[in-house]
């Protein structure tokens, strides 16, 4: 017996706008592996085969798309859509997270991890692949993914502040950034960590983060914000847009 209440499976076809003929597949996409019978019996099989059906309709958007743009700066697009951010993101949005059902472990929990949502959204695309075909994984995902990617391609900085940075440090400044890890605090299994940027002796503002990683890149954001290299638009998302020679700023793509 499958772990998911049909009432689920019914909210969740709402919420992603497909009706499954077969909907055993998604009610196997929103099966955890710490509640299955077995692994085999989870979402992780078709967590696989999403991933795989999600990079290759985005590729072929992006292909099509953006004729102009070279193959790595295709490849800088697709991995912010394609990121675990930006999946977790689309499961919160349609609230699939909530459908998602766990072991007694898991629900202690005050929120899910970011993977365990983006999981979500991947077992959903293959099990809409399965159910039907290609052509209906598309039309679930695009919709959701277009203003992404277009905010992707007008960023110039896919969420990567550290690349930004380090061309413009080479670039202009002829210099190297580096990162200063100037403290950390909490317990090892929850570590926040504070970690600042310097560029030829100059040090920036630090930023704290439950990662090193995403320390790096909140301090590189921080470095380039007071270069004055980004500027923030009215929707509150932030675009790479250094001054040209006549003091304008322009995007760089």
């Amino acid at each position: 017996m499958s772990p998911v209440e049909p009432s689920d499976v019914s909210r969740a076809q709402e919420a992603i706008g497909y009706r499954f003929r077969d909907p055993s597949l998604l009610s196997r996409a929103l099966t955890h592996a710490s509640i299955a019978d077995s692994r085999l019996a989870s979402n992780e099989r078709l967590e696989f085969l999403g991933d795989a059906i999600l990079g290759t309709i985005v590729c072929d958007y992006l292909f099509q798309r953006f004729p102009d743009l070279l193959e790595g700066d295709l490849t800088k697009i697709k991995s912010t859509v394609v990121s675990r951010r930006t999946c977790s993101a689309l499961a919160i949005e349609l609230g699939l997270e909530e459908l998602l059902a766990l072991g007694k472990g898991m629900k202690t929990r005050t929120a899910l991890p970011a993977s365990l949502s983006a999981a979500v959204i991947e077992a959903v695309v293959g099990a809409i692949y399965l159910d039907g075909g290609m052509d209906a994984a598309r039309s679930f995902l695009m919709p959701l993914l277009e203003p992404v990617i277009e905010r992707a391609a007008e960023s110039g900085h896919q969420q990567n502040f550290k690349s930004v940075l380090q061309q413009h440090a080479q670039r202009e400044l002829m210099a190297q950034p580096s990162y200063v890890m100037l403290d950390d605090k909490g317990p090892d299994h929850a570590k926040a960590f504070h970690i600042c940027v310097e560029i030829d002796g100059r040090r920036f503002p630090g930023c704290w983060a439950t990662s090193k990683k995403q320390a790096e890149q909140q301090a590189a954001l921080a470095a380039l914000n007071e270069l004055g290299l980004m500027k923030t638009l009215d929707d509150g998302h932030v675009i790479y847009a250094p001054s040209s020679p006549n003091g304008s700023h322009e995007s760089a793509a």
